[in-house]
């Protein structure tokens, strides 16, 4: 056991080996028998690949670089794959990021075009699809550009011929209703094909403060007829709906402060926990109906678990295993079901569960220690008191080395992480950029800030016009506790977060004292200027509830922007950005340090090609994890052996 300072101890976690690890399995599905899922691969180009798993157990990338399976439907993108047998052998549709096309693959074959190109503005987008192959058709979600702005688009539920005829003839395109809402869901079919649910929302409503459940007769043509509301609203979220066996419709309600299970309108598992969660890209799952009639769900309050359901009963029976956190997707075939669940010790993996049996097993992505395990933080979940003493929910991850101990009375330095969103929250499972920290002697606590979901609507509405100070509250209360009981060093604390997070960040620079440097990534730095017009379509009218109208409270807007406070920063800070980033642009960061031109403040901005908003490639990552432990080591005066030294301009 060696006796080192914080900050120095020695780690096997770099960060090489932590941005391979980067990112995890999503949008599960079946084919036939076969699983198959996405996975990322940040070597190449952080790209996302499609998974087979084989009846025989075999994982096989089906598609080779550079193919690239995503959506950018309202840029954070959706379900971008759908498959099923024809004859008995697999037939697939895919987005490709590159073009946004829709495809379709059958193995051994190169995938073929099935939507044409637009070069209006951000084109022709597509997402959720569903293979209908006795109508020879797939459904989906269109996003159509009608101009060069990043609102002038429409969005539709559209059929699309699998023949081919419509790569090159965007009138081959079927409409399946008129254009009634800005935002839709992909239509679900019922059992009997004659009828169709999905979800809607208008400006300035953001999925987690109100949609609508629409429901459409089918007609013989294969339009959606009469679409209708029959639950929802302004003050109403729905996130989820679909059909179980029987016929009836199932769907998930905040209406009563949590999102709980509702079957025909009538609530099915009442509980104080979350059964949904905020609707950020679509075609998120948290509940699948098996044909027994059972639910499988994800639900909880904070962590999300993964179980069953019994609709007749309202009991729920957990899966078991070691999982602790399950993300929102889910595919159901028989008894079986697919998920990705994670843990504190292991990283997500794709977990099939046997409701006849109750047996649960790790079939794909499976957890593989790159390191030993005895380097792997040891999370705490707290909750502390912040102002009025409202609670505010953490994971604290104090430094942890199986071969170092400090020398006595050292205190460790903290870093605060704020998640993004902000309507969202920090799950609890292993983490290597975490690890990377924490192996070196630095404290990491994750704050789920008052407006973060899985704790119900009151505690995500904390932020309801209050964004800039409330969540800067909550943060810098959980690091003075810290430092307060004796867990951190109060002149050694650090914040640090993307996009929502890089926004928080950067307001606490510029509004507290707490902080001795921060890491602020693709952040949200002007809000004025992004409310009017520098962002995509989607978040294009979030500030409405986070901060309130413009037109309204233009003076507010300016109290809490960073940029308009840049010369009250007087730490050390670096800025990372994505060249690429549509949703919080270059330009935030360029006009925050032109306003702190002149005030000989030490930072770093770096930028990156290639990347948009949120960084996927490894050699990206490698560059920011060890940027970002040089300016802790500068700041708090650490010794990280073998990283380079960031420079600092003024």
């Amino acid at each position: 056991m060696h006796t080192l300072p914080y900050g120095s101890w020695p780690s096997p976690i770099d960060a090489a080996l932590a941005a391979a690890h980067d990112g995890h399995p999503e949008y599960v599905g079946f084919v036939g028998d076969e699983a198959w899922w996405t996975e990322p691969r940040p070597t190449e180009g952080g790209r996302r690949t499609l998974v087979r798993r084989h009846v025989d157990g075999r994982e096989e990338s089906v598609l080779p670089a550079p193919w690239n399976v995503r959506s950018r439907v309202i840029e954070y993108g959706g379900h971008p794959w759908s498959g099923t047998t024809v004859d008995g052998r697999p037939l697939v549709v895919f987005v490709d990021f590159a073009d946004q096309r829709l495809y379709r693959y059958e193995p051994g074959t190169e995938p073929v075009p099935l939507t044409p190109v637009s070069l209006v503005g951000g084109g022709l987008r597509w997402t959720e699809p569903q293979l209908l192959p006795e109508r020879g058709e797939v459904w989906c979600v269109l996003e159509e550009f009608t101009g060069d702005g990043p609102t002038d688009v429409r969005r539709v539920p559209a059929a699309v011929p699998l023949d081919g005829s419509a790569a090159q003839d965007r009138d081959a395109v079927r409409e399946l209703t008129g254009e009634r809402h800005r935002f839709v869901t992909g239509p679900r079919l019922s059992p009997d094909g004659r009828s169709a649910a999905w979800l809607a929302w208008d400006h300035p409503r953001m999925p987690w403060d109100g949609t609508e459940l629409v429901l459409a007769g089918v007609a013989e043509d294969g339009t959606l007829k009469e679409p209708r509301t029959v639950a929802g609203g302004p003050e109403e979220s729905i996130a989820q709906v679909d059909w179980a066996a029987d016929g009836s419709l199932l769907y998930a309600s905040d209406r009563t402060g949590w999102w709980n299970l509702y079957r025909d309108g009538v609530p099915l598992c009442p509980r104080e926990e979350e059964f949904a969660g905020p609707l950020w890209r679509l075609g998120l799952r948290w509940f699948a109906p098996l044909e027994s009639g059972l639910v499988a769900v994800v639900h909880g309050r904070g962590a999300g678990v993964l179980g069953i359901l019994d609709p007749e009963t309202g009991e729920v029976v957990d899966a078991a295993g070691p999982w602790t956190e399950f993300a929102p997707t889910l595919a159901v075939h028989g008894e079986q079901v697919v998920a990705v669940g994670a843990s504190p010790r292991t990283g997500y993996e794709v977990v099939e569960l046997n409701t006849a049996t109750g047996r649960a097993r790790v079939i794909g992505a499976e957890h593989q220690d790159a390191v030993d395990p005895a380097y792997y933080p040891e999370p705490q979940i707290r909750t502390f008191a912040g102002p009025d003493g409202r609670d505010i929910h953490a994971h604290i991850y104090p430094p942890h080395n199986p071969g170092c101990v400090p020398p006595g009375g050292e205190l460790p330095p903290y870093v605060v992480w704020a998640h993004g969103g902000p309507t969202s929250r920090a799950p609890l499972v292993l983490d290597l950029e975490i690890a990377y920290f924490t192996s070196r002697g630095i404290g990491v606590a994750e704050v789920d800030y008052g407006g973060s979901t899985g704790h119900g609507r009151a505690y995500r509405e904390r932020l309801r016009e209050q964004w800039g100070v409330v969540d800067v509250e909550d943060c810098a209360a959980v690091a003075l506790a810290l430092a307060d009981e004796g867990t951190a060093d109060r002149d050694r604390l650090a914040v640090r977060g993307g996009s929502a997070g890089g926004w928080t960040t950067a307001a606490s620079l510029t509004q507290t004292d707490v902080y001795a440097c921060g890491t602020i990534m693709y952040p949200i730095l002007d809000l004025a200027s992004w409310a009017e017009g520098e962002t995509h379509d989607f978040e294009s009218r979030y500030l409405e509830t986070l901060v309130g109208p413009l037109a309204e409270v233009p003076a507010r807007y300016a109290e809490r922007s960073p940029t308009e406070h840049a010369d009250r920063i007087t730490v050390p800070f670096l800025l990372l950005q994505g060249l690429d980033d549509v949703i919080c642009p270059p330009i935030q960061c360029e006009r925050f340090l032109e306003r702190l031109r002149g005030r000989r403040v030490p930072h770093a901005y770096l930028t990156f090609e290639g990347e948009g908003h949120g960084f996927r490639r490894a050699d990206t990552m490698i560059r920011v994890l060890e940027s970002e432990l040089s300016l802790y080591a500068q700041a708090f005066g650490l010794d990280p052996r073998g990283v380079p030294t960031l420079e600092l301009s003024e």
